[in-house]
């Protein structure tokens, strides 16, 4: 099988759609069951192309064309104090996990943010329970910053949620100006 990684495409919404139909996968995220293949038609559509100046992004990775997996760098809200800080979503289709599909959108957002879109902070929250998302953010440098009680209801139940963040690397610096 051939993984590939491009941007989201509203044609990609019945994949997502169905992959957002099965509650191991939708379950580990904020959304709701029963999403159709218009909304998400709708949400793509939305965000392309991107709003002139955002460094928003979201991707889908394709394991022989077939959408399996959708992360995204999102902004945090419109406070332009916050720009240098974006959320992350991540989910994969739950017959493409272990398989590297999560390490290789993540790898490709963390080039992203951290080599052409003036990324200095990325967030993000995780069920406490979900081990191997945490397994893969702590792998990519993320840091746990603090427990939200009670933050999110899943399957009837409100739910703790870690807070956890990744700084970039290696602050961006200034090189070759001239004097």
């Amino acid at each position: 099988m051939t993984l590939t990684l491009r941007r989201v495409k509203p044609a990609d919404a019945a994949a997502i759609a169905e992959q957002f139909s099965d509650p191991d996968v939708f379950g580990g995220t904020l959304q709701l069951p029963f999403a159709s293949e218009e909304m998400w038609t709708q949400r793509i559509a939305g965000m392309n192309p991107p709003a002139p100046g955002s460094n928003e992004i979201v991707l889908t990775a394709c394991l022989d064309d077939k959408p399996v997996g959708l992360a995204g760098l999102h902004p945090v809200g419109p406070s332009v104090r916050r720009r240098h800080v974006m959320g992350l979503g991540i989910t994969v289709a739950k017959a493409a996990q272990g398989q590297g599909v999560g390490q290789a959108l993540m790898t490709a957002l963390l080039d992203y943010a951290d080599n052409w879109a003036q990324i200095l902070r990325i967030e993000l929250t995780v069920y406490h329970d979900n081990a191997r998302a945490i397994r893969l953010y702590e792998r990519n440098g993320f840091e746990h910053e603090g427990r939200l009680r009670a933050d999110a209801l899943r399957n009837g139940v409100y739910e703790d949620v870690l807070m956890m963040a990744r700084l970039h690397p290696r602050q961006p610096m200034v090189r070759g100006s001239a004097t």
